[in-house]
């Protein structure tokens, strides 16, 4: 069998969560494989609403298993919250879920140095969530991570190596801080992660392709955040891509299946960072109410624009995505003219590649569609689409050159129109 990627095309918040919801039930085993509690997945079903972190979005299915996989990195503070809110929401997880020994834990000194970095750089911040999740990836690449296996093994010397450490960092920035309110949640995390089974992943998941189990990779953020090809250096601290499955999952290239690459329908972007199509008007904030477009872990709004189908392409080309899934069609139901932009001008000459370097400034070349005008939240059936609406569709999949499988039309699971199934 061969493992299905599903990631974000964008700048995250694409709507990831409620899809992997969607399509569990076709799979056996649910993974993710990279980021951290920066990246919130929402899902809304039967009247409830759930913001996910760390756990994989395939939990709320009772006979499936979730594998946090060793690319992730994991707070236990952060992960005890969610797994106590699940479980007063009537999910049990200890036999759903499993965690990867090689994952690497946010300490509590990773999030003030988080704090302590983001401050120091003033008007140069880069806009994160102050989570711990870029100093976590820094000590993992120099060979000074903590990871949850560790907790077996020779745990107390380990952290109290990596706390004083960090310690003598933050001397450096002039960093005032109390710890002892962080390690004390700290500390009843690692017992709560104690009480799931923690194991080494790369063989679960390969023994699974191998009994002819059906996998998922769910991705986090989008992949214009990644660190090496999205906007640098406004990016996240890990690999978003779908070469990221690979290595935060411990599986060949060969066992890759379908791409699913989700977008939205409009563009958004949180913190700082180049965004090309970005809107500083009305319509930007009728887009940001309209779609409650404010970040589900951060609370932050997010700025809104266009579609960029300049950088979507580039998305496409990267994770060699095979079939697309379009969220939010709904918050585009009330304008009367839809823009997508098409190419870039950059020092007065017109582009269709995604540059090296967006901050160089990037004026966006649009064309314009007709917009639909129709409360399409109730519709159930592709039959429904209002002729405005298919047009659109239809001029993205000759743009992008992919079929869009998939169309959204509210949060809600069942709001979900599949426009045509796999072969």
């Amino acid at each position: 069998m061969k493992v299905d990627v599903l990631l974000g095309l964008q700048w995250g918040d694409e709507g990831k969560g409620k899809v992997v919801d969607v399509l569990t039930p076709n799979y056996d085993l649910i993974t993710r494989f990279q980021g951290g509690p920066n990246a919130g997945h929402t899902l809304e079903f039967e009247g409830k609403k759930f913001v996910l972190r760390s756990i994989p979005s395939g939990i709320f299915q009772g006979d499936k298993v979730n594998v946090i996989g060793n690319g992730v990195v994991l707070d236990p503070a952060l992960f005890k919250a969610e797994v106590d809110a699940l479980k007063a929401s009537g999910h049990p997880l200890t036999e759903r879920l499993k965690i990867s020994k090689k994952a690497h834990l946010i300490l509590p000194t990773h999030r003030l140095l988080d704090a302590a970095y983001e401050s120091a750089k003033g008007e140069g911040k880069i806009g994160t969530t102050g989570k711990g999740i870029g100093p976590t990836y820094t000590d993992k690449i120099s060979r000074n991570g903590v990871r949850v296996g560790d907790i077996l093994h020779n745990f107390d010397e380990k952290y109290q190596a990596a706390v004083a450490r960090h310690k003598q960092i933050l001397l450096q920035y002039d960093f005032a801080y109390d710890l002892t309110e962080l390690e004390k949640a700290w500390f009843e995390g690692i017992e709560c992660i104690k009480e799931f089974d923690l194991i080494d992943s790369e063989h679960f998941v390969n023994d699974a392709l191998r009994s002819e189990k059906r996998v998922l990779a769910e991705g986090a953020q989008g992949t214009m955040l990644d660190i090496d090809f999205g906007s640098y250096p406004f990016v996240t601290s890990s690999n978003t891509i779908c070469a990221g499955a690979c290595t935060g999952l411990g599986i060949a290239p060969n066992t890759i299946g379908d791409v699913f690459g989700i977008f939205k329908a409009y563009c958004t972007r949180v913190g700082s960072g180049p965004f090309p199509t970005e809107l500083f008007d009305e319509t930007g904030d009728q887009m940001r109410n309209i779609g409650c477009e404010f970040g589900s872990v951060t609370g932050r709004p997010r700025r809104c624009g266009w579609i960029d189908l300049v950088a979507l392409k580039y998305a496409i080309m990267v994770n060699g995505v095979t079939q697309l899934i379009m969220m939010k069609s709904d918050v585009m139901d009330t304008f009367e003219t839809i823009k997508a932009c098409v190419a870039y001008k950059i020092d007065g000459e017109e582009v269709e590649q995604f540059p090296f370097d967006l901050n160089d400034g990037a004026e966006p070349v649009y064309v314009e569609l007709a917009g639909w005008q129709t409360d399409m939240t109730q519709m159930q059936s592709e039959d429904e689409f209002p002729e405005e609406f298919n047009a659109y569709v239809s001029f993205l999949e000759q743009e992008l050159e992919v079929p869009v499988m998939i169309v959204s039309v509210g949060p809600d699971r069942a709001q979900t129109i599949v426009r045509y199934q796999e072969a």
